[in-house]
């Protein structure tokens, strides 16, 4: 058949420009599996959605300096959408509900019923297979944070948030004060009163004002710290004879609520507890207005003590004093702070993509610009030591990186050569190596029980809600004792218990 001249030309132009044009795409053809290639034939960015949380008010800019380098390293192009940690289970909430994720999604908690209902309908995918090609991912995240991350079914539908499993949120005390007021770090909850009770009433500032007060805390991580040092369990389950135990139904349950409402009637936790954000508890403490918070060791240098200097500028790293222990307890981490979920939405080869951006950004070289920052911007070398300016590293939302990849790797601490933060690094050691003799694990995380999963988010609410107005004296202990007592007879609840006993048996290889 002839050709007609007007498709002869278009088809002699498609041969001659067929690295420019799209003619040199054929219908037959494909992008390679890693992730495509461009008109060049290089491999083209992988540009990749991200939800994730933030406690940073502004959050990271999409053209900050630190983004734009780890784009570069692991070659891509990520849209994070950060949510304020105020906020964020409410927005993930929706966005589960609605099925519509972005590509990477941080998942702050992997065994809540509106996840859990995806990875059965499919609708998440199962990395499992995949891991052995992404050896990053294994160094950079703990063991257990894998095991403990896996669903019923052995697999896991996510990728860990790592974390150093003794760095656990515990009571933080301004070191300054004790000293100051003459006092000792306190080993029991009835020495941590008195010491609360200075910090409230013998103006530590110096200041000649009834200003300050012993410790800073939202209502659900004030109760729930306390409970776990008075139970001395960790989680919400206690081994039992051959079974678990609800631990907020212990007799030791009780003491913790008696022992913060009166904390709290003589002003020695903030008047607006029930109301308070975490960056509003955090600015009690940069504020000077409170003694003590509970928070992570590492959080000091790069939270606290740049606002803290300022308003005192005697403060030391070293005065961010975290206790090991209180009562002879301190918790266990789980190795993780939430997941990394990828939806099905995503194609096989976009998660590839996906796994190979974390399993990079995992490496040494990368996971240091987020703890480090770039030399010659916040940092140099002096000696073959990096010294760091943390005020630009918070000023360029350094810290807000972690809340997507965050690395374990012992290689990214170096001594640092500040003597200041050497002295916060040898505290922070010593209490890492006490807290490793006498931390609990928690021993229910991803168990498994369908009546509890029924029962427990409201449950946990009517808790929360509960304990929150006997703290603040709107209820008498008496209400708590009537909720206990109704509860552990309603069948579903003994049904919960069971059922989560016998998933432990199981995992333990009863």
């Amino acid at each position: 058949m002839r050709v007609k001249p007007r498709l002869f030309f278009q088809i002699f132009m498609c041969t001659v420009l067929v690295s420019l044009s799209a003619c040199g795409r054929s219908a037959g053809s494909s992008n390679d599996e890693a992730g495509g290639q461009n008109s060049k034939g290089a491999p083209e960015r992988a540009e990749i959605s991200i939800m994730t949380i933030t406690p940073s008010t502004p959050p990271a800019s999409d053209d900050n300096v630190i983004k734009r380098e780890i784009e570069k390293l692991t070659d891509s192009k990520l849209d994070i959408q950060w949510i304020s940690n105020n906020v964020y289970d409410d927005k993930l909430n929706i966005t589960l509900v609605s099925g519509e994720l972005p590509d990477l999604t941080y998942i702050s908690d992997p065994f809540g019923p509106s996840f859990r209902n995806l990875v059965k309908q499919g609708a998440i995918w199962d990395i499992t297979p995949y891991l052995k090609d992404y050896p990053n991912l294994q160094k950079g995240v703990p063991e257990v944070a894998w095991e403990l991350t896996k669903m019923e079914d052995g697999k896991n539908y996510g990728i860990p948030r790592g974390r150093d499993a003794n760095d656990v949120s515990f009571l933080i005390l301004r070191k300054d004060w004790l000293d100051k007021l003459d006092l000792q770090p306190p080993k029991t909850t009835e020495e941590l009163y008195g010491v609360l009770k200075a910090f409230a009433e013998k103006d530590p500032d110096g200041n000649g004002k009834a200003d300050t007060f012993g410790l800073s805390a939202g209502i659900d991580t004030l109760t729930g710290t306390f409970r776990e040092i008075f139970t001395g369990v960790t989680g919400s389950w206690k081994e039992e004879g051959d079974g678990l135990t609800y631990a907020s139904f212990l007799p030791e349950a009780r003491e913790s609520l008696a022992y913060l409402a009166k904390l709290y009637s003589e002003k020695l936790l903030p008047e607006d507890l029930l109301t308070l954000k975490t960056t509003q508890v955090r600015d009690y403490y940069i504020g000077n207005r409170a003694g003590g918070v509970i928070d992570k060791t590492g959080t000091g240098p790069k939270v606290y003590s740049p606002g803290l200097k300022k308003l005192v500028p005697s403060y030391k790293e070293a005065d961010f004093y975290p206790l090991a222990t209180l009562n002879g307890f301190v918790p266990k981490g789980t190795g993780f702070n939430g997941i990394l979920a990828i939806p099905k939405t995503v194609p096989e080869d976009k998660l590839k993509q996906i796994l190979k951006l974390v399993d990079t950004w995992l490496t040494p070289e990368v996971s240091a610009v987020q703890r480090f920052g770039i030399e010659g911007i916040h940092y140099r070398i002096e000696n073959g030591v990096k010294i760091v300016d943390p005020d630009k590293l918070l000023k360029d939302n350094a810290s807000d990186f972690n809340q997507i990849v965050n690395s374990i790797d012992p290689a990214l601490n170096p001594p640092p050569a500040n003597p200041e933060l050497k002295e916060l690094e040898d505290l922070r050691s010593q209490v890492d190596a006490q807290r490793s003799k006498e931390n609990v694990p928690d021993i229910g995380v991803g168990l498994y029980s369908p009546a509890a999963e029924k029962l427990l988010p409201d449950l946990e609410k009517r808790i929360s809600d509960l304990t929150a107005k006997i703290v603040i004296g709107q209820e008498p202990l008496s209400a708590w004792d009537d909720l206990v007592a109704k509860t552990k007879s309603d069948p579903q609840f003994i049904q919960a218990t069971k059922e989560m006993s016998d998933a432990y048996r199981i995992r333990n290889g009863h």
